[in-house]
C-alpha cells in the first residue's frame, strides 16, 4: 500500500506571520538608514570624517550579526515575540543616545543598542522562525521577510532626505524612534506564537556524526566556507548602500537625488527579491547566491566606470536586481544542508558573517574616501572580494553538482 505524501505544514497563517515579519523587518531595519542619507551632515560636525558616520552604520550590522546568535538561542527558549518587542525597543533607545552627536554616542548608540540588542533581537530570530512556518515554498517565504531591509532602504530614505532637511538628522531619529516602537510591539504581541515545524533536538555526538558529511566533506568545513563567502560578499554589497548619496553630492548630483538613487537601488531589490526567491526554490540556495554574485561584481564594476545621473540610476536599479536575492539564499542552502536541529546558531552564525562583511564595507570605503578623497579604490577592493567570493561559491556549487550527477 503506498503510503499518503507528508502533510505540508504551510497554511494562509504562515504568509500572515511572513507579512506580519516582513513589515517588523521594514521599520527595524529603516534606523540604520538615517545615518546613511545624513552622513554628510554628520560627518561635518566631526571635521569632514566620513569614516565617523560610516563606522556607526558599520557597527550597526556588526552588532545586528553578533547580538543574532545570542539572541536566537533565546528566542528559542522564551519565544521570538519576546526577542522581537525587546529588540524594537533597544533601537529606539539607540536612536535616542545616537543624538548625542558623534562619535562615541553615534557608535554606542548604533553598535550597542541599534544593532547588538536591537536587530540582533529580531533580525537572525526572524529567519529562523518564519523557516519553521514553511516547508515548500520556504526560499520564497525567506526572500520576502528578508525584503524588509530594502523595503525600508526604498520607502525612508527620501522620506529621511526631507525630514533631515527640514528639521535636521536628530530630530528625524527622535520621531523615527516612536515611530518603530509604537508599529512593532502591537504587531509582535498579536501574531507571534509558537511555529508548527517539529524540531527535533540534535544528536549528540558520537561515532554517527562523523558519517554525516555535507557535499562530501566535513559538516563544519562546509559551513566555515560559507561563512567567509558570506563576508567577501557583503563587503562590496554595502558600498553602494552606505555611500550612494554621499558619492553623489561629490559628483555634484544633488542629495534629494542620491537619496532617490538609493531607493531605486533597494526598491529594485525589494521588488527582484520574490523572483530570486522563486528560483531558489526550484535551483537550490548555492546556485542561487552564485548567480546573484556574478551579477553583482558586474554592477560594481559599473559604478567605477559611471559619472553622470542617468547611468548612476541604470547602474543602481541593476545593482540592486543582482544583490537581492544573495542573504536569503544562503539561509536556504544552510537549510537544505544542515538538520532544522541546528538552525537556531548556524542561520545566526552566518548572518553575523554577512553583517561582518555589510560592516567591514561599508567603514572601509569611508576611511579609503578619506584617504585617497574619491571612491574609485574603494569600489575597486569591493569588486575585489566579490570575485573571491565567486570562487569560493563556485567550488561549492560544483561539487554539489558533482554529487547529484549520475554514475
Amino acid at each position: 500500500m503506498l503510503q499518503s505524501p507528508t502533510p505540508s505544514i504551510e497554511s494562509r497563517e504562515s504568509w500572515v506571520v511572513a507579512s506580519v515579519a516582513l513589515l517588523i523587518m521594514m521599520m527595524a531595519f529603516g534606523a540604520a538608514w538615517i545615518t546613511a542619507v545624513a552622513l554628510k551632515d554628520i560627518a561635518a560636525e566631526v571635521g569632514g570624517t566620513r569614516s565617523i558616520p560610516a563606522l556607526a552604520s558599520a557597527l550597526a550590522w556588526l552588532g545586528s550579526g553578533a547580538g543574532g546568535i545570542v539572541m536566537g538561542r533565546i528566542a528559542d527558549k522564551v519565544g521570538t515575540r519576546w526577542t522581537v518587542l525587546f529588540g524594537a525597543l533597544m533601537i529606539g533607545a539607540g536612536l535616542t543616545l545616537s543624538t548625542w552627536g558623534p562619535p562615541w554616542p553615534l557608535w554606542i548608540g548604533h553598535g550597542l543598542f541599534i544593532g547588538l540588542i536591537g536587530l540582533g533581537g529580531i533580525n537572525a530570530p526572524m529567519y529562523i522562525y518564519v523557516s519553521r512556518w514553511f516547508d515548500r515554498r520556504r526560499g520564497s517565504a525567506l526572500a520576502l521577510i528578508s525584503s524588509g531591509s530594502y523595503l525600508a532602504g526604498a520607502m525612508w530614505p527620501p522620506v529621511f532626505e526631507r525630514a533631515i532637511a527640514a528639521f535636521g538628522w536628530r530630530q528625524t531619529m527622535l520621531w523615527y524612534a516612536l515611530a518603530e516602537i509604537v508599529i512593532i510591539l502591537p504587531l509582535a504581541a498579536i501574531y507571534f506564537r509558537h511555529p508548527p515545524e517539529v524540531v527535533y533536538p540534535a544528536v549528540a555526538a558520537g561515532a554517527d556524526s562523523g558519517k554525516a558529511r555535507v557535499l562530501g566533506l566535513p559538516p563544519n568545513l562546509v559551513f566555515a566556507a560559507m561563512c567567509a563567502a558570506a563576508v567577501l560578499c557583503c563587503i562590496p554589497m554595502a558600498m553602494p548602500q552606505g555611500h550612494l548619496v554621499a558619492f553623489c553630492s561629490d559628483l555634484g548630483i544633488s542629495r534629494s537625488m542620491g537619496a532617490l538613487m538609493l531607493s531605486v537601488l533597494l526598491g529594485t531589490a525589494f521588488l527582484s527579491r520574490q523572483v530570486w526567491g522563486a528560483i531558489s526554490d526550484r535551483i537550490g540556495g548555492l546556485a542561487t547566491v552564485l548567480i546573484g554574485s556574478v551579477w553583482q561584481a558586474g554592477a560594481m564594476i559599473a559604478f567605477l566606470f559611471t559619472q553622470n545621473e542617468a547611468g548612476l540610476f541604470t547602474v543602481a536599479a541593476a545593482f540592486g536586481l543582482g544583490f537581492s536575492g544573495i542573504i536569503p539564499a544562503y539561509v536556504l542552502a544552510l537549510r537544505e544542508l544542515f538538520p532544522a536541529s541546528e538552525a537556531s546558531w548556524r542561520i545566526p552564525t552566518l548572518l553575523l558573517c554577512s553583517g561582518l562583511g555589510m560592516a567591514t564595507g561599508g567603514w572601509l570605503a569611508g576611511l579609503l574616501y578619506d584617504h585617497y578623497g574619491f571612491y574609485a579604490p574603494a569600489f575597486a577592493a569591493g569588486v575585489g572580494a566579490n570575485i573571491l567570493n565567486m570562487l569560493v561559491i563556485g567550488a561549492l556549487v560544483a561539487r554539489q553538482r558533482m554529487r547529484l550527477a549520475p554514475a
